[in-house]
């Protein structure tokens, strides 16, 4: 009996933790192909941070080895990036003119870096931080040059800092909003990360909007300037100031967009129920998940469908976020600040608060 075609646009860790489940369900049921933009096997985007800093190797951080596509028969397309997908001929087409037919599609396109849309972001020494080329573009800065400013002061922005910081550069995070890490972190919280992290080197510009990245003769940027008309001089920056779905390739096809690649509960897009989706590029009741564990939940739905047991759903996940600086303990999940109970004639939250600011510690717990 001839299997039918899964084809997979996208190599990263959504895309991947679905075959994994559906092999282990339904090991014969596809012949399955895989477009990986990256010329890399599946690795664990997370561990950047760990790799950055030098605590790990970027070998360390593989999930999937080239032995695991070829033991489980399947097509890896490593470094080829998908230009086209026509839903006529059901036909995947790669920018090398590589193809694959599919009966079913599962787009796992992930997400792009937002990079501020101010003048000299296009100077040499102005990156993203997303991948291993970002990461391995990092490494090679710190050590040609000194200073270092990270643009954000988010979770992937701090660690990011800390990693050139480990590696010798002296780094500066400018952070637009009043503290750091404000969509997980309370105000309180986010001041003593701060001073936290002040205490191990790390300079900080709070409040401060920038204006202009400024670069020299040679191209490469050199300094960046703020609103209020002050500078820092610098020989790389770092943008890390949020992500955005990689809903390209899906626009092009007519599939629906919706702060992503629309979904249902099966994970299948509601334009064409041949084509499932899952990961940073999805749009689930409304939402785009760029944490791991939701995305892993929606893996195991879209494996359940393809599998044709038709009995998973995905209704949505409570996310938690964890920093990856040595040293420093920080999670936080849930609404931890109150505001989604607050309704006229709710009964309202309890709040307990456990706070040392000497011994570095301060743990809250929202009640409803």
């Amino acid at each position: 009996m001839k299997k039918s075609r899964l084809v997979m646009v996208g190599n990263g860790m959504a895309g991947v933790r679905t075959l994994e489940e559906l092999i282990k369900v339904a090991p014969e049921l596809y012949d399955i192909a895989v477009f990986g933009a990256e010329p890399h096997p599946n690795y664990n985007r997370i561990l950047l941070s760990p790799v950055l800093a030098g605590e790990q190797t970027m070998a360390e951080i593989v999930l999937n080895s080239w032995d695991w596509y070829k033991d489980n028969h399947i097509t890896l397309h490593a470094g080829k990036k998908v230009v086209k997908v026509d839903r006529v001929k059901r036909m995947v087409i790669a920018g090398d003119g590589t193809e694959e037919a599919y009966d079913r599609l599962l787009l796992c396109t992930g997400s792009n870096p937002f990079i501020l849309p101010v003048p000299g972001k296009d100077l040499e020494g102005v990156i993203a931080y997303r991948d291993i080329a970002d990461t391995n573009a990092m490494i090679e800065a710190s050590e040609k040059y000194r200073k270092a400013v990270v643009i954000g002061g988010g979770l992937l922005g701090l660690e990011a800092a800390n990693g050139l910081m480990k590696r010798g550069m002296e780094v500066t995070v400018v952070h637009v909003m009043p503290w750091l890490m404000e969509r997980q972190l309370d105000d309180v919280a986010g001041k003593l990360l701060q001073r936290s992290l002040e205490d191990r080197g790390l300079k900080f510009l709070i409040g401060a909007q920038t204006q202009e990245l400024l670069g020299g003769e040679d191209g490469r940027v050199t300094a960046i300037r703020f609103k209020d008309g002050t500078q820092v001089e610098t020989d790389l920056v770092v943008m890390a100031v949020g992500i955005r779905p990689n809903t390209q390739l899906a626009e092009s096809m007519g599939l629906h967009i919706n702060r992503g690649i629309v979904v249902s509960d099966t994970m299948q897009t509601v334009t064409d129920a041949r084509i499932y989706s899952v990961g940073e590029c999805a749009a689930h009741r409304g939402i785009a998940y760029g944490l791991v564990a939701p995305l892993f939940e929606q893996a195991k739905v879209a494996a359940n469908h393809l599998a044709q047991f038709g009995i998973g759903r995905y209704t949505g996940s409570l996310t938690s976020t964890k920093l990856k600086v040595t040293g420093i303990d920080l999670f936080s999940c849930g609404d931890f600040m109150g505001e989604s109970s607050q309704r006229p004639g709710d009964p309202g939250t309890e709040v307990i608060v456990l706070s040392d600011p000497f011994a570095g510690v301060y743990k809250k717990l929202v009640i409803k």
